[in-house]
């Protein structure tokens, strides 16, 4: 069963992150996100913040899809503990 998507190419990246600060983590480590904590976070969408990164619609897309299955999969995590 396919979950709703918490996270689109549209949320500000500070949104994103108030939300789901352990992303943050990722988002520097996995995308080069070393602007996570700069004021523009709080105004830029996570597709401006990628397409500022060098990143492409398609891997926007991935990427996306990569951060809604990390939170589906700590979701899981909670349910088995």
């Amino acid at each position: 069963m396919k979950t709703k998507q918490k996270i689109d190419k549209s949320m500000l990246i500070g949104e994103l992150l108030e939300k789901y600060p352990k992303l943050a983590r990722v988002l520097v480590e996995d995308y080069n996100f070393h602007c996570v904590g700069c004021m523009a976070a709080g105004e830029e969408t996570l597709e401006q913040g990628a397409q500022v990164h060098g990143y492409r619609t398609k891997e926007i897309t991935k990427m996306v899809m990569t951060l809604n299955q990390l939170l589906d999969d700590e979701a899981l995590e909670k349910k088995k503990k």
